[in-house]
């Protein structure tokens, strides 16, 4: 009997520990998620309070009401330039149509450089020259060149977006752990299978990581371009409350613009987790 119970012993107790660690990783998610909103609420009725006090004026720094009246307005009768959902969507094609490119781009390019270092060589400094100018004020020129349509925005958020994915994609393909290289040519790899089996494999979490940031590159690439000039667009919004005098406005276009990019960074970290789920969970995890 005692050799019989003492496996299932081990084992409930393998259990209970289990179930303990889900329980406390379970109680923290919900702890941080608390304290989140905790903050908002206080951070939001702060202000309000600050607005309606006469702390702060609230003609230059509006408050949290009026704001979210104006997005309640937005969304009910539209805005000057159409449905608030027109605008969110031109503003979100312009952000992934120069996401997508920029990122094909930086990957392509990394990549190679990253693997053949003449290229790497030739082609380096002119890459840390066009790094070097600040992305921001090409806005204009590609606003003479394409036009007030959504060319122009979309060129803007692929220059954005372009360069931090080269530079990861370059250091992922360099990162390469030597051995997998050599142990992949000892058994007849060709370059071409060295690159698309062991290297860009090996390079796909650098690239990963640059995709959260370079999205929000992207989205600031074609708000800016609709800042600047443009007939439809969360960056038009902001343009026309500003030019009004409307705080609210501005806010109002702030927040829908930061909800867009929370919705889509989650979705990104969706696609990374489904993709990566052999990899470890980070040590600070479930903690």
């Amino acid at each position: 009997m005692p050799l019989e119970t003492a496996p299932a012993a081990s084992t409930a107790a393998v259990i209970s520990r289990t179930e303990a660690r889900q329980r406390a990783a379970r109680n923290r998610k919900l702890s941080v998620y608390a304290a989140r909103a905790a903050v908002l609420v206080g951070f939001l009725g702060l202000w309000e309070a600050c607005a309606r006090g006469g702390v702060i004026d609230p003609f230059n720094f509006s408050q949290p009401s009026k704001i979210w009246d104006q997005i309640w307005q937005w969304t009910t009768h539209g805005t000057a330039q159409g449905s608030l959902g027109e605008q969110i969507g031109y503003t979100l094609y312009e952000a992934l149509a120069g996401w997508v490119v920029g990122v094909i781009g930086g990957v392509l390019l990394g990549i190679t450089l990253g693997r053949i270092r003449f290229l790497a060589d030739v082609f380096g400094p002119y890459i840390k020259v066009l790094n070097a100018i600040p992305r921001i004020v090409l806005a204009p020129i590609f606003l003479i060149w394409f036009g007030l349509g959504p060319a122009s925005k979309v060129a803007s958020a692929v220059v954005l977006v372009f360069f931090p994915v080269f530079f990861n994609a370059f250091q992922g393909a360099r990162e390469v752990d030597r051995n997998l290289v050599s142990n992949a040519r000892i058994l007849g790899a060709s370059n071409r299978k060295v690159t698309l089996q062991v290297v860009i494999p090996a390079a796909t979490t650098w690239i990963f990581t640059s995709l959260h940031v370079s999205f929000g590159f992207a989205l600031i690439g074609a708000i800016v371009g609709e800042y600047i000039g443009a007939t439809k667009g969360l960056g038009l919004l902001v343009a026309a409350a500003q030019g009004t005098f409307n705080a609210a406005g501005v806010y109002a276009a702030m927040t829908i613009l930061a909800v867009v990019a929370l919705l889509t960074e989650g979705l990104l970290t969706f696609a990374e987790k489904k993709l990566f789920r052999w990899k470890p969970a980070d040590a600070g995890d479930g903690r």
